[in-house]
């Protein structure tokens, strides 16, 4: 019986224009992400990049391209291939980050699972749906993430994990906020029907651009809800290795600042996009610095408050 033929490795110069492609992705696409992740040391910024140029691709398919549901589960079948069967050079440099760090590819198929969420989109009746849909699309980056940037001495993934979580809410929940409009011009609204209720709005009112007292409520209560997401998950910035606390504290508080510029354009989301300029972004980052190296220790026991259960 014949053996199959040995497989190689992916040829250097390949590898490298890989890279080099997962770092021009993350620049074109997050700014902000590109900004903090100057401040990982090269190899683990070069991993986190091909992390983010994997869940990027993964995302437009959805957004982008149109593709249904087997288009995805293709995508699915095609992302789960070896470095050394890999065609695609976004999914070859995240293959090899992925067999380096020993990422576990639970979270990279619960991440695909969200963006299949979008497929079947219908606006979320709560909180605790829409959650779910932000763990899956969001959270999930960030547990993907904690193999590649390390955790401090005697820190353990369980521990971390509950404030990554909370982190990728935080952040998805900015994302749906900056992008109210764009996604109404979709025909889409991922806020709470509950939320909308609450404050007297209806579906029709987000899509059709109302800017009214009742909008304006509605949007500092969710920013209220995304600042309290944000200051549970800081201070599981103190479990990460020393070298990628830095990164990930500006990576949490500059995309935080989007919520401020928000309120600067007095809730406009449906005309205009709040964003961080890049001279703020460098007027903002000693602060934050400090902020970071000031956060307090982390109690080594889960918090209560947290939830793991997705």
């Amino acid at each position: 019986m014949s053996q199959p033929p040995p497989s190689h490795p992916p040829a250097p110069m390949r590898l490298a224009e890989a890279f080099a492609l997962t770092e021009a992705v993350i620049k074109s696409h997050s700014r902000t992400f590109h900004f903090a992740t100057a401040l990982l040391p090269r190899q683990e910024r070069q991993a986190i990049h091909a992390l983010y140029a994997f869940c990027r691709a993964t995302d437009d398919l959805v957004d982008s391209q149109c593709a249904s549901l087997d288009d995805l589960e293709r995508w699915r079948a095609q992302v789960a291939l070896e470095p050394e069967e890999q065609p695609n050079p976004l999914l070859l440099a995240w293959g090899v980050v992925r067999r380096t760090y020993g990422v576990d590819r639970r979270y990279e198929q619960a991440l695909i699972d969200g963006v299949a969420m979008d497929l079947a989109y219908c606006q979320y009746p709560s909180w605790e749906d829409l959650r779910l849909y932000c763990y899956r699309v969001a959270s999930t980056v960030g547990l993907l993430a904690i193999p590649i940037i390390g955790l401090a001495p005697g820190a353990t993934f369980e521990q971390a994990a509950p404030f990554a979580i909370e982190l990728g809410i935080a952040l998805q929940l900015t994302n749906i906020l900056r992008d109210i409009g764009e996604d109404a011009r979709r025909g889409r609204l991922y806020l709470p029907q509950e939320d909308l209720v609450r404050f007297g709005l209806q579906r029709e009112d987000i899509l059709n651009g109302v800017l009214d007292a009742r909008f304006v409520a509605l949007m500092q209560f969710e920013i209220a809800r995304a600042r309290d997401l944000y200051r549970r998950a800081l201070p599981g910035i103190r479990l990460l290795h020393p070298r990628a606390r830095p990164a990930v504290g500006a990576a949490a508080l500059l995309y935080a600042a989007i919520l401020d510029e928000i309120e600067r354009i007095g809730y406009q989301v449906h005309t205009r996009r709040a964003h961080t300029s890049t001279w703020r972004k460098i007027r903002l980052l000693p602060a934050i610095l400090m902020q970071i190296q000031r956060l307090p220790p982390v109690e080594t026991a889960l918090p209560s408050e947290f939830t793991t259960s997705f």
